[in-house]
């Protein structure tokens, strides 16, 4: 498959969480577009790579790696965004808790 359809595959996917996070009030459905933003990134990651690790096939017949320099950067992406999902959530509940609604207008009156 060309690479291409991945590269408006993953642009598709992180211009809606763009829009996502732009547009809407909601905390959960914002975070939710900041992981599709990151789950694009992390398509065009693997993309890339097996793309890049294609080239070096073709090029040296003797290549024996795997091409999984852009799989062990998404691992690393998929750890941190666990860790910013548990600590954000974890903000949601408190807000939730604190002023009974995830609007993240109502964040300003946390400042007081």
């Amino acid at each position: 498959m060309p690479i291409n359809y991945y590269i408006f595959l993953s642009l598709a996917l992180f211009c809606i969480g763009i829009v996502g996070v732009l547009t809407r009030r909601n905390a959960i459905i914002i975070f939710m577009c900041v992981e599709l933003m990151l789950n694009a990134v992390n398509l065009l990651l693997v993309a890339f790579s097996k793309m890049h690790h294609l080239a070096k096939i073709t090029a040296d017949a003797t290549a024996v790696t795997a091409g999984t320099d852009g799989q062990l950067f998404v691992f690393f992406i998929m750890v941190v965004a666990a860790a910013e999902v548990s600590v954000g959530l974890a903000i949601i509940v408190m807000m939730y808790r604190n002023i009974h609604s995830v609007d993240v207008n109502f964040l300003n009156r946390l400042k007081h």
